[in-house]
């Protein structure tokens, strides 16, 4: 199964996209005067849309019809149940090994920051703050590999995925800036710390291509893609919509779920 340079150049691009926009919530954090909880409500619940039904119309049945295509079509289909759970497994496992003090999806918000007197020497703080960093750098991880996967096959459906993520991305950012600057006092290693982080997101895509080029074919294509709706699904259950109600906004976040699925269908029609 050959892969067009062009698919893999835009899956660098569309992954180092995705990761920026950590960044942009760190700064946001350190920029702005209070957060506006409406539209992240409604960002992520969009988010979420695009993400499980893409997931569910889209991936499953491409990973399906690759592995059918290799293994036949009653292996297929199992293969591709079994690498979709696979997914959420792998997903909930990354989440499990994160402790839920240094978890990136504990929501802050930019008004803890002026709430707060800064500890530069409080070393459980600073303790905090790098394992903020740490941890959405091992969450970023699989979503660059599921961005990365996307562009491969399809460069338009890898930008769909790349802005969901993105979106979901900001709102990480700035759950990380906010810890970071309680333990150091300083915006700019605030800042850095969430950056840097935001850059998993290309290094899963880099790895995901070493590791899987030299054995790419229909079955590691089905298998990869299945894994990936998997995972996508999960962060959108577990991470995305409950993130929205934690911003108190929980109607908006279900109309941004609509949104989402229905700009999703109507780009997939687009294209057909």
């Amino acid at each position: 199964m050959s892969i067009p340079i062009d698919n893999v150049l835009a899956g660098f691009g569309l992954t180092l996209f995705a990761g920026l926009a950590t960044g942009i919530g760190s700064l946001l954090a350190l920029l702005g005067n209070r957060t506006n909880v409406r539209f992240l409500s409604l960002a992520l619940g969009f988010s979420a849309g695009v993400m499980i039904y893409v997931s569910f119309v889209e991936i499953l049945n491409k990973a399906k019809e690759a592995l059918a295509s290799g293994l036949g079509t009653v292996a297929g289909a199992w293969i591709t149940a079994a690498s979709f759970f696979g997914g959420i497994a792998l997903a909930a496992l990354i989440d499990k090994l994160v402790p839920s003090v240094e978890n990136p999806h504990e929501m802050h918000r930019i008004e803890e920051m002026r709430a707060i007197p800064v500890q530069t020497n409080d070393q459980k703080l600073l303790r905090m703050g790098l394992f903020s960093a740490l941890a959405i750098t091992i969450h970023n991880f699989p979503e660059g590999i599921a961005t990365f996967a996307a562009a491969l096959q399809d460069p338009s459906l890898g930008l769909s995925i790349a802005v969901a993520i993105a979106i979901h991305n900001i709102p990480e950012g700035i759950a990380v800036a906010v810890p970071v600057f309680y333990a150091t006092g300083s915006r700019n290693k605030a800042f850095s710390y969430s950056f840097l982080s935001g850059l998993a997101e290309p290094l899963g895509a880099v790895l995901g291509y070493f590791l899987l080029i030299r054995f790419f074919n229909d079955v590691v294509f089905g298998v990869l893609f299945a894994s990936v709706a998997g995972i996508m699904v999960f962060i959108s259950l577990d991470e995305l919509l409950p993130s929205a109600r934690e911003y108190g906004e929980h109607h908006l976040s279900i109309y941004g779920l609509v949104a989402g699925m229905a700009l999703m269908a109507v780009s997939l029609l687009l294209f057909v």
